[in-house]
């Protein structure tokens, strides 16, 4: 059921001709060729930990984060699904940035669907499920590339690497672990998927 509803959820946000949200930012400059630093506005994140491991953890929470936005919440309201969906390892004290986010934790891994813009804390649904924790994530600056390919681990290794000798030629230092952010399904050719490092820097 888990593999299902992941997949459905992904279908979602990559059917052509559909508009999906994604969370508000404003690109302040670039680096170089798909290299560009952006600055998101505050949103409000539905999310779960889960025990993992960190292959486990995407299956594991999202028949709980897509519950509660298909309806398992008081009201039984459906929100949009949103784009895209990305993980992270990264230490306890990290703030999450991306939209859909997943990070290590002591307890497992933090796992995060970000809520349409019209929502706030204060009119978001309470979830049935009490795993589901809702809060707001402040707003960030991020360094970004993007690309096409495998989600292969050395297809992002190498995407790494120029995302970070980029900062370094622009003299900028990470504040956090980078973010792996992926925007279809498994499903989608090689070629035509939109695939995201994010990197966190310092607010200025």
């Amino acid at each position: 059921m888990s593999r299902l509803l992941f997949v459905l959820a992904l279908l979602m946000v990559s059917l052509p001709g559909m508009a999906v949200e994604e969370p508000a930012f404003t690109v302040e400059r670039s680096l170089a060729e798909n290299i560009e630093i952006r600055r998101y506005a505050p949103y409000v994140v539905a999310e779960v930990v889960v025990p993992g491991p960190a292959e486990k953890a995407g299956g594991q929470a999202f028949p709980i984060l897509s519950g509660y936005i298909f309806g398992k919440n008081q009201g039984a309201r459906k929100l949009e699904m949103t784009a895209p969906v990305t993980q992270a390892a990264a230490p306890v004290k990290m703030e999450m940035t991306a939209p859909v986010a997943q990070a290590a934790t002591q307890d497992g891994f933090v796992v995060q669907f970000v809520l349409p813009k019209t929502v706030t804390l204060d009119t978001a649904p309470v979830p049935n499920d009490a795993r589901v924790r809702l809060r707001e994530v402040p707003a960030s600056r991020v360094a970004v590339i993007r690309y096409s390919g495998f989600w292969s681990d050395a297809n992002y290794e190498r995407h790494r690497a120029k995302l970070e000798a980029a900062l370094a030629s622009a003299s900028l230092t990470a504040s956090g672990p980078p973010v792996y952010s992926r925007y279809n399904p498994p499903f989608t050719p090689w070629f035509l998927r939109r695939n995201e490092i994010w990197m966190p820097l310092p607010a200025e």
